[in-house]
C-alpha cells in the first residue's frame, strides 16, 4: 500500500514537471518586411512568439536603440496577443529598422526570455543600398514614385524570395560559380577539340586505292567463304577511284554505265576490258548468288590492281614532256618545209 502511494505521488510530480516544462516552451520567429533597403529608408521586422498562456516573457534587447552596429531601431509597435487554443497564445509585434550606412548586415537572432529559458529566432540579412547625393532629399519623403529614381530597383526582387534563399544566398552563389566554371571548361575543351584551322590532307586517288586493295587482301574474305562481301568491297574501291581519278560519279552508276563512259576515255581503253570482267563477275556474285572459283577471285584482284596501276596519273613534268614531243615533230616539219623553200 505504501509503495502504491509513493508511485502515485511520483507520477503526479513528473506530470507536473512535464507540464511546467512544456508551459515554459516558446517558439520565436522573425521576418523582414524587405530584405533590401535604400539608405535612410525604413523597414519593419515582424516578430512572432508562440508560448503558453499566463506565462510572462521579455526581450533581452527591449530598451536597445540598435539591433546591430549600423542598423537602428527607430520604433516599436505594441504587442498584439491572440489566443490560439490549447492553452497557447500568439504574440506579434514589429520593430522599425533604419540604416544610414550601406552594406550587407547580418541581424542577430531575436532573444526572448521565459523564466530561466532563452529562445531565439533565426538570423536575418539586410542589404542597405547607397543613393546618389542629389537624391537624398527624397529619402524621407512619402512619394512612392521617388523610389524609381534609384539605380537598384531590380534588387527588390529579393523581397519575393523565400527566407532560406535570402539567408543562404552565398551557398547558391558558390553553386552557380561552380556550374558556370564546369560549363566553361566543357565548352573550351569542345572548341579546342574542333579547331577549324586544322586542314585534312587528302590522299591521292591512286595511293588510296592501292592502300585499300592491300587491306582487302589481308582480310582474306573469299578464302573464308565471304565472296559477296569481298566483291562488294572490291567494286567500291574501284568505283571510288574512278570517281576521284576521272570525275565520274561511279558510285551512283550501274556497271554498264561505267564501262560505257570509260570506253570513250583514252586513258582507260587498254584496261577497260579488265574492269568490265571484274564488274560483271561482281554482279553475278552479288545478285545471282554465284560462287566463283578461287582462281577467279584471285584474278579479279589482280585485274583491279592492274586497272589502278595502268590509269595512275603521270607526274606533271613527264606529262608536259609527253605533250611537247608532237610539237617538236611539227616544228621539224616546219623547218624542213622552210628549207625546201630556200632551195
Amino acid at each position: 500500500m505504501g509503495n502504491l502511494l509513493k508511485t502515485s505521488v511520483l507520477s503526479v510530480v513528473l506530470t507536473l514537471m512535464s507540464v511546467a516544462a512544456y508551459g515554459n516552451a516558446a517558439v520565436v520567429s522573425a521576418k523582414l518586411d524587405s530584405t533590401v533597403l535604400l539608405m535612410g529608408k525604413q523597414t519593419a521586422l515582424h516578430i512572432e512568439i508562440l508560448q503558453a498562456k499566463n506565462v510572462e516573457g521579455a526581450f533581452t534587447n527591449e530598451s536597445s536603440d540598435t539591433i546591430c552596429k549600423y542598423v537602428e531601431i527607430v520604433g516599436r509597435t505594441d504587442a498584439d496577443t491572440v489566443d490560439v487554443g490549447n492553452g497557447r497564445v500568439q504574440i506579434k509585434r514589429d520593430l522599425i529598422l533604419q540604416s544610414f550606412d550601406s552594406g550587407l548586415y547580418v541581424l542577430p537572432p531575436i532573444q526572448y526570455v521565459v523564466g530561466k529559458d532563452t529562445f531565439k529566432s533565426q538570423q536575418l540579412t539586410l542589404k542597405v543600398l547607397p543613393v546618389n547625393v542629389d537624391t537624398l532629399a527624397t529619402i524621407h519623403g512619402s512619394d512612392k514614385e521617388s523610389v524609381l529614381m534609384y539605380d537598384w530597383q531590380w534588387l527588390f526582387i529579393f523581397d519575393y524570395l523565400p527566407d532560406f534563399i535570402v539567408d543562404y544566398w552565398w551557398v547558391f552563389l558558390i553553386i552557380i560559380v561552380i556550374a558556370a566554371g564546369g560549363i566553361y571548361v566543357f565548352m573550351f575543351r569542345k572548341k579546342k577539340g574542333a579547331d577549324p584551322t586544322v586542314v585534312v590532307k587528302l590522299v591521292p586517288p591512286y595511293d588510296e586505292a592501292m592502300q585499300r586493295l592491300e587491306e582487302l587482301k589481308t582480310r582474306k574474305l573469299w578464302q573464308n567463304g565471304q565472296e559477296k562481301e569481298y566483291y562488294t568491297i572490291l567494286t567500291d574501291i574501284l568505283r571510288n577511284y574512278i570517281d576521284r581519278r576521272f570525275g565520274i560519279n561511279a558510285m551512283e552508276m550501274t556497271s554498264s554505265q561505267i564501262i560505257s563512259i570509260l570506253r570513250k576515255n583514252k586513258e582507260t581503253k587498254a584496261v577497260n576490258e579488265q574492269l568490265s570482267q571484274i564488274l560483271e563477275m561482281a554482279d553475278f556474285v552479288k545478285f545471282a548468288k554465284v560462287r566463283p572459283l578461287p582462281d577467279d577471285n584471285e584474278a579479279a584482284y589482280v585485274k583491279a590492281v592492274n586497272f589502278v596501276a595502268e590509269t595512275k596519273p603521270l607526274p606533271p613534268q613527264i606529262e608536259n614532256e609527253t605533250e611537247g614531243k608532237p610539237q617538236e615533230g611539227e616544228n621539224a616539219k616546219n623547218d624542213t618545209g622552210k628549207g625546201g623553200d630556200k632551195k
